[in-house]
């Protein structure tokens, strides 16, 4: 997949600094270079495209604007959001972002808030952007192709079993109806993995049979919990800690790396093995889940991959990819990718400081794609590869074997489809207002 350089331009811009100014809106509104669209092929004409975002966060807020920003003939006419108030400041995020623009239009009575208010949203849009908590992803991806839509959506796609298999069912359907469907896995949209997956299929470094891939940082936020709230509310609110929200740190943001270990061995893993636990963060504000995880992954090749990912302040923060091939190496980090043989001679190398922003590809590749009457398919890989981190956290929380053929069978169903401000947390605390945390040995997953 060669990146289009006509298209992208005007968003030389680097992934890291991309990052910087633009994640969750933390302390101020978001800094966008002033992009412009012009001489895209339109095979529908004039028409205008309508736009609804579901799900306010920062992460929504973000891909909204790279959605205004990708296409010249866009209007943003819903939003939707559990929270009235992160509809509000998402809205302004976006307008203050997009400066003097017509391209959005959300009037107030498609400003809709509660557990119903994305099939509302979506019924007014041609293109809708799902970036709630993972745990609402399947029943709104599922809404959305049964509903003609054009879908972007974040990863992961589920936190579960069941959510895995109905993306898959909708992913399929997707393809026949002709949607194009973009997965915010977006290395599959920069051109430093792009360039690294390029000469690996040119047989630069022989066949792959091992790896290490690694998501290590400090953690993310946590908020407190508020007087008066509900503990649906509050597990809403903090939704990162929670697996029927968001699946674990392995699944919410160590799927990265996860993917770019399918994508570049060519297979998804037969089966998985780990550890894991909580030796840090383990406290009530920290819910159910662990501060790390390492798993081994054996593909049908016999390849393994070693996996780790961990949430604890003041260690080795790393986020990259290492494979080992038979002829030699490939590394993986941001906008580099360096090939090497064993002799320690380079085989290629990309430097992409200058390379466009693959936030913002995604989004012109959506669009160009629905323009031209093309079809991006991403939803199947995406629900495969969140699959693959999900029988890790299994492995992990087990301290079993997983099979994958095995775990596909799971009817263990974490995220509830219907749920109201009435209706119990899916996840109870306990009288001291802990949460029960999985123990290897015990812990059933499958």
């Amino acid at each position: 997949m060669k990146e289009d350089k006509t298209k992208t331009s005007m968003i030389k811009k680097s992934r890291r600094d991309f990052v910087k100014n633009t994640a969750l809106f933390t302390g101020g509104a978001m800094l966008l270079p002033n992009l412009h669209m012009s001489g895209m092929a339109n095979v529908l004409g004039n028409k205008k495209l309508k736009l609804a975002l579901v799900g306010c966060g920062g992460r929504g807020t973000g891909a909204a604007v790279q959605a205004l920003t990708a296409d010249d003939n866009i209007e943003l006419v819903a939003m939707a959001d559990a929270f009235e108030d992160r509809l509000k400041g998402s809205l302004a995020n976006i307008s203050k972002a997009m400066g003097e623009t017509k391209k959005i239009n959300v009037k107030e009575k498609n400003q809709f808030v509660g557990f119903d208010a994305a099939t509302k949203a979506m019924d007014l849009a041609d293109v809708v952007i799902l970036a709630t908590p993972p745990g609402f992803r399947p029943q709104h991806f599922e809404y959305a192709v049964n509903n003609g839509k054009h879908v972007f959506m974040e990863k992961p796609v589920a936190t579960d079993v069941p959510g895995v298999r109905k993306v898959l069912a909708a992913a399929k359907k997707a393809k026949e109806n002709k949607l194009n469907v973009v997965v915010g896995l977006q290395r599959h949209y920069q051109d430093s993995y792009l360039a690294a997956i390029d000469q690996i299929k040119k047989d630069s470094i022989g066949k792959i049979v091992s790896g290490q891939v690694y998501w290590n940082s400090g953690g993310v936020w946590v908020r407190e919990r508020q007087p008066q709230q509900s503990e649906l509310e509050y597990q809403m609110r903090n939704w990162y800690y929670f697996n029927w929200l968001c699946g674990d740190h392995i699944l919410e943001q160590h799927i990265h790396n996860i993917d770019v270990a399918n994508w570049f061995v060519g297979e998804y893993p037969i089966s998985a093995q780990g550890m894991g636990g909580r030796q840090v963060r383990k406290g009530k504000d920290h819910g159910e889940i662990f501060d790390h995880h390492f798993v081994e992954y054996t593909y049908p090749s016999g390849a393994v991959i070693a996996s780790q990912c961990r949430h604890q302040p003041e260690t080795m923060s790393k986020v990259s990819e290492f494979f080992q091939g038979t002829k030699g190496t490939v590394y993986t980090k941001g906008d580099n990718a360096t090939l090497t043989d064993y002799n320690g001679n380079s085989i290629f190398e990309h430097r992409g400081k200058e390379d466009p922003n693959p936030y913002q590809v995604e989004h012109i590749k959506l669009f160009e794609s629905i323009r031209n009457g093309g079809v991006i398919a991403d939803a199947e890989n995406g629900a495969k590869s969140t699959m693959s981190a999900i029988i890790g956290r299994m492995a992990t929380y087990s301290g079993k074997v997983i099979k994958w053929d095995e775990a596909m069978q799971s009817n263990i169903d974490l995220a509830p489809d219907e749920l109201t401000w009435e209706s119990p947390a899916p996840v109870q605390p306990n009288a001291d207002g802990t949460y029960n945390i999985p123990k290897p040995g015990e812990t059933v997953v499958i």
